[in-house]
C-alpha cells in the first residue's frame, strides 16, 4: 500500500472548539487555556443579547446574559476577550449574524490597541442572516437592510480586511432545523445567490475603480459552515455534491475563472441534532463518527473542524468536555491514517451515484426557490418546507422507522457516572454574572465620552438612513467612540425598523385524517380525544405555545403548535422573543386554556418563574408546561414554582406530549367544573 501513499503528510484541518460563557475575562482564560492544549483557531460563542443586538440591561435580555456564550457591549470587553491572544496571528472565528458588522469592528478596534492593522487579520464572521430567518432566530433587522449590512461588510473588507472571511454561508443550522441533504444543498447555494447577488450590486455601485475584479476576490472570500450527521457516507456525498455546485455557480452566474477563487471552502460542527439526552455517553462515538465524513476524503476535507461536546444536550459544557472534543480531532488527525492517502473516494461508483442524485434534487429545489424570487423573498417557502421535514424525521423517530440508540431502542442502561456530579455533568453559570455585566456596562457608560459615543451614533443613523453609503467605516468609528451593542443596534432599528420572521406552522401541510401505522392510529385516538374535550367544554382547547427571552431555537416549539393543531386544537404560536409580560397579555386575550413555554438557552431558571409572576398579575389561571434542555435539578423547582409538567430532549414523542397536555386541560376543567 505505501506506493499509495502521499509523499508527505497532509496538513491537519485548524481545529476549534466552540467557546465563551459568562464574562469576557473568564472566556480569555478558557480561550488561552484551549490553545495551550493544541487547539489551533478560535471558535467563538456569543451570548443571545449580544447576538440579537441587546445590552445586558435590557429586558429581553433578563435572564440570558453570558448563558449561551460570552457578553460583549463595547471595545473594553472585547479587548478583555483577546487579552494576550496575538491578534494579526490568531484565526478568530465568530458565530454572529445580525451584530457581525458591530462585532468586527470591535475586533478591528482591538487590533488597533495591540499595534494590528486590519490588513493583517484573519478569521470568519458567521454573518449569515437569511438562515437566521430560516432555523436559528437571531435576527435584529427586517431582510433588506440585513442584506445590506452583509453587503456592505463583504464590500468593506474585501479591500480593507483581505484576509477576512465576511460571511460564512451557514447550512448548519438547516439540517438542525430539520433539512434533508437536498434541502440543505440547494437552500445554502440559493442563500450563497442571494448574498452574492447584493454583493455584487453594492460593488458596482461603489466608486473603486477595481470593482470587476473584486468580484472574484469576494467569490474567493465566501466560506461556508456545514453541518455532518451519523450517516457520514451520505454526507460526504453531500459536501462533495455543494463543490461541484460552488464552482458552477463561480464560472457560469459570477465569471470567476481563478481556480483559488473557485474552490469550496468550508468550516464544520458535526450534528448537535442526533445528540441525545437519554444515554448522553453515546454522543461520543456519534461525535467521532460525524467527524469521518468532512475529514475521510481528501478533495472534500474540510479546513477548519469545531465538534460539539458529548453533554450538549444536557447543558453548557465544561472545559473538560471541550478538552475531550479538541482530543478527538488531534487523534484522527495525528494517530489515523485518514491524512496519508490521495482521496479514497476517487472512482467510487457508489459515491460517484450518489452525489449526482443530491446534485439532481439540489437543482430542483434551486429552481423552486428561484421561482418564488430567490431566498430572500423565499422565506416562507423554506421555513415551511423545514417545518415539514422536521416534522417527518421526528415522526421515523417515534414510529421507531428510524433507531436513535439509547432514546428510542436499546433504552436499558447504567446510570452514567459522567452526569453524576451535583451540577449533572455539565457547566452552570453563576447568576451573579448578569447583575455584575449590568453594573460593569453602567460604569463603562458613565466614564466614557458622551459626546463623542452621541456624535458617532448619529453619524451611523444618517449613513442608514443614505443607501448609498456603506456601514462599516461608521460603525467602526461608533465602535472607536465607546458605543454599546445595543446603542448600536438601538440606532440602525430606528432607522430600519423591526420585523418577525414568519413560524412556518401555519403553511406547514397538515396531517392527513387518517393514515396506516401506529404513528397514524396515535394521531386519530388522539383527535377522538380532543374532540369529546371540545364537547364537554363548548369549544376547542386552545393552546398558546411560547419562547420567552431571546432563544431563537424554535424548532421544538413549532412541532407542538404542528401537532397541536393537527389533533384539533386551537393553537396560539406567535414566534420568538417575547417578554414575560407579552405571553401573559397574550394569554388573557386569548383565552387559553393551556400554555407551553419553550427554552433552550438556559434561561429556564430566571425567566419561567417570570412568566408564571406575569400570568398571575394578569389573572390567567391556564396550567403551564414547559419543554427544553432543562438539567434534572431544575425541574422539581420550576413544578415548585407552579408548572404542570417538564419536558427535555428525552420526551422525544411528540404525540404522547400533546397527549398529556390535553388530559391536563381536561382535569383542570373537570376541577373548575366541581369548584
Amino acid at each position: 500500500m505505501s506506493e499509495h501513499r502521499l509523499p508527505e503528510r497532509d496538513r491537519p484541518w485548524m481545529m476549534r472548539t466552540y467557546a465563551g460563557h459568562s464574562t469576557a475575562k473568564a472566556s480569555n482564560e478558557l480561550y488561552r487555556r484551549n490553545l495551550e492544549k493544541g487547539q489551533t483557531g478560535l471558535s467563538v460563542a456569543f451570548d443571545l443579547p449580544t447576538q440579537t443586538g441587546y445590552d445586558a440591561d435590557d429586558e429581553l435580555a433578563r435572564g440570558e446574559v453570558g448563558k449561551v456564550g460570552v457578553p460583549i457591549a463595547h471595545r473594553g470587553d472585547m479587548a478583555t476577550l483577546m487579552d494576550g491572544i496575538p491578534l494579526g496571528e490568531m484565526n478568530t472565528s465568530m458565530t454572529i449574524n445580525a451584530t457581525a458588522a458591530w462585532l468586527l469592528a470591535l475586533y478591528i478596534v482591538a487590533a488597533e490597541n495591540q499595534g494590528v492593522d486590519q490588513s493583517r487579520l484573519q478569521g470568519t464572521t458567521q454573518n449569515d442572516i437569511i438562515k437566521e430567518f430560516l432555523a436559528r432566530g437571531t435576527y435584529a433587522f427586517p431582510p433588506a437592510p440585513s442584506m445590506r449590512l452583509i453587503a456592505d461588510m463583504i464590500a468593506y473588507t474585501v479591500e480593507h480586511v483581505p484576509r477576512w472571511n465576511p460571511i460564512n454561508i451557514c447550512s448548519y443550522h438547516l439540517q438542525e432545523a430539520g433539512a434533508t441533504p437536498v434541502q440543505e444543498i440547494a437552500f445554502a447555494m440559493s442563500n450563497a445567490i442571494a448574498v452574492l447577488d447584493a454583493a455584487r450590486e453594492r460593488l458596482q455601485s461603489s466608486p473603486s475603480p477595481r470593482a470587476e475584479e473584486l468580484m472574484g476576490q469576494v467569490f474567493g472570500r465566501i466560506s461556508f459552515f456545514v453541518n455532518a450527521g451519523v450517516r457520514f457516507v451520505e454526507e460526504h456525498a453531500k459536501l462533495r455534491a455543494m463543490g461541484i455546485l460552488w464552482e458552477e455557480l463561480g464560472r457560469e452566474r459570477y465569471g470567476v475563472s481563478d481556480a483559488r477563487h473557485l474552490r469550496f471552502r468550508y468550516g464544520v460542527q458535526v450534528n448537535s441534532l442526533g445528540l441525545t439526552e437519554a444515554q448522553p455517553e453515546n454522543n461520543v462515538q456519534r461525535i467521532v463518527l460525524e467527524a469521518l465524513a468532512v475529514t475521510i476524503g481528501r478533495d472534500a476535507r474540510a479546513r477548519a473542524i469545531q465538534l460539539p461536546a458529548w453533554n450538549e444536550a444536557l447543558g453548557l459544557p465544561r472545559p473538560w468536555d471541550q478538552q475531550w472534543s479538541l482530543r478527538i480531532q488531534q487523534i484522527l488527525a495525528y494517530e489515523t491514517d485518514i491524512l496519508d492517502y490521495p482521496d479514497i473516494f476517487e472512482g467510487s461508483k457508489v459515491m460517484d451515484g450518489l452525489v449526482a442524485e443530491l446534485l439532481e434534487g439540489a437543482r430542483a429545489e434551486m429552481a423552486v426557490v428561484a421561482e418564488h424570487g430567490g431566498a430572500v423573498q423565499a422565506v416562507p417557502y423554506m421555513k415551511a418546507a423545514l417545518v415539514d421535514s422536521h416534522r417527518e424525521r421526528i415522526a421515523r423517530i417515534e414510529a421507531g422507522e428510524q433507531t436513535v440508540v439509547g432514546q428510542n431502542r436499546f433504552t436499558e442502561t447504567e446510570p452514567s457516572p459522567l452526569t453524576a456530579d451535583a451540577e449533572g455533568g455539565i457547566l452552570v453559570v453563576d447568576p451573579a454574572v448578569e447583575a455584575e455585566q449590568i453594573e460593569a456596562l453602567r460604569r463603562w457608560r458613565s466614564q466614557r465620552d458622551q459626546a463623542a459615543v452621541d456624535a458617532a451614533l448619529a453619524d451611523l443613523a444618517r449613513a442608514a438612513a443614505d443607501p448609498e453609503q456603506n456601514l462599516m467605516e461608521p460603525t467602526i468609528a461608533a465602535a472607536r467612540a465607546g458605543a454599546t451593542t445595543g446603542e448600536w443596534a438601538a440606532t440602525l432599528r430606528e432607522v430600519f425598523g423591526s420585523y418577525r420572521a414568519p413560524t412556518g406552522v401555519g403553511e406547514a401541510a397538515a396531517a392527513p385524517p387518517s393514515g396506516e401505522g401506529a404513528a397514524a392510529r396515535e394521531l386519530a385516538e388522539l383527535r377522538e380525544r380532543v374532540a369529546e374535550l371540545s364537547e364537554r367544554l363548548g369549544r376547542r382547547p386552545k393552546i398558546l405555545v411560547g419562547k420567552p427571552g431571546l432563544d431563537g431555537h424554535s424548532n421544538g416549539a413549532e412541532q407542538i403548535a404542528v401537532r397541536a393543531r393537527d389533533a384539533g386544537m386551537d393553537v396560539v404560536y406567535e414566534g420568538i422573543r417575547l417578554t414575560p409580560s407579552q405571553i401573559a397579555a397574550s394569554a388573557l386575550q386569548e383565552g387559553v386554556h393551556v400554555i407551553g413555554l419553550s427554552i433552550l438557552s438556559g434561561s429556564h431558571r430566571e425567566l419561567i418563574p417570570a412568566v408564571m409572576q406575569a400570568l398571575r398579575d394578569a389573572g390567567v389561571q391556564a396550567p403551564v408546561v414547559v419543554g427544553g434542555i432543562i438539567p434534572e435539578q431544575d425541574v422539581q423547582p420550576l413544578k415548585d414554582a407552579g408548572v404542570a409538567a417538564v419536558y427535555t430532549p428525552k420526551d422525544f414523542e411528540i404525540t404522547r406530549i400533546v397527549r398529556d397536555i390535553v388530559e391536563l386541560v381536561g382535569e383542570r376543567a373537570a376541577l373548575a367544573a366541581s369548584a
